[in-house]
């Protein structure tokens, strides 16, 4: 998330939106891993109630609509991911029951107690897990779900490279057990967590990147905020393949007490 000269804070927001909307995931994960989460939520019906927080242009809230039987809203800040995820839903004729809307997941218009299960995949990191999960909490009923991707250290020691990067990144990055105990505080029993494979992020996510980054240049001829974050996402792969032993994302299914 940075190059050696670029914080992902300091690249363009227009740029970050456009960049990623040309790209089917704008996170690692895959269908099979939604799937395996989604097995660990029962008590689904035509009637519950779904929201997918940071949902993208969708690509994980297909799926979920695709193997449940509820009502299912995405909220995404940009609306060019919202624009995509419509589009989608109403292809696979999922548009009755599947939409998405632009919103922010820390200004939810819904009643306490009236979720019954929250989706996110990559996208709690912009609200903080912490503070998330205990303003989430609220919104869901008495039994709810919560599932997420959270970035999480696999190891107690790495080298200051990639301790450094993810630092500037992501304060909030923890061990799989702190981020546990986190949950268990914001009154939540956990259900399992489990870590996503790497072809989540070679195969389904990084592998995206070569063609978007040539395309994206290709759009933004000497552009230097453009180069940059190209670069910058460069770099995050770089750090991953050198250094994924020590992090990864990992799913985190709770429910609510």
């Amino acid at each position: 998330m940075e190059t050696e000269n670029t914080s992902i804070h300091d690249l363009d927001f227009g740029l970050i939106c456009e960049y990623f909307a040309s790209m089917e995931r704008q996170g690692p994960g895959s269908s099979s891993m939604t799937l395996k989460a989604l097995s660990y939520v029962t008590d689904l019906s035509e009637n519950s109630k779904i929201l997918d927080l940071g949902c993208g242009t969708g690509s994980q809230t297909m799926v979920l609509a695709q193997n449940t039987l509820g009502q299912i809203m995405g909220i995404d800040l940009f609306e060019e991911f919202v624009n995509i995820f419509n589009a989608n839903a109403e292809k696979l004729k999922l548009n009755h029951r599947v939409t998405a809307i632009v919103g922010s997941m820390d200004k939810l218009d819904f009643r306490p107690g009236e979720i019954d299960l929250i989706w996110s995949e990559g996208a709690i990191y912009n609200m903080g897990f912490e503070r998330g999960l205990n303003y989430w909490v609220d919104f869901l009923k008495q039994g709810g779900y919560v599932a997420l991707t959270e970035v999480a250290w696999l190891t107690i020691d790495r080298p200051a490279e990639i301790e450094d990067f993810w630092q500037d990144a992501y304060s909030e990055i923890d061990t799989i057990q702190n981020k546990i105990i986190v949950m268990q505080n914001a009154g939540f029993e956990i259900i399992t967590t489990f870590v996503l494979p790497e072809a989540c992020w070679l195969d389904n996510f990084y592998a995206l990147h070569i063609k978007a980054q040539k395309q994206f240049l290709s759009k933004h001829p000497n552009n230097i905020a453009a180069q940059k974050l190209v670069e910058n996402e460069k770099h995050e792969a770089m750090l991953y393949a050198k250094y994924k032993q020590y992090y990864g994302y990992v799913f985190f299914i709770g429910r609510k007490l």
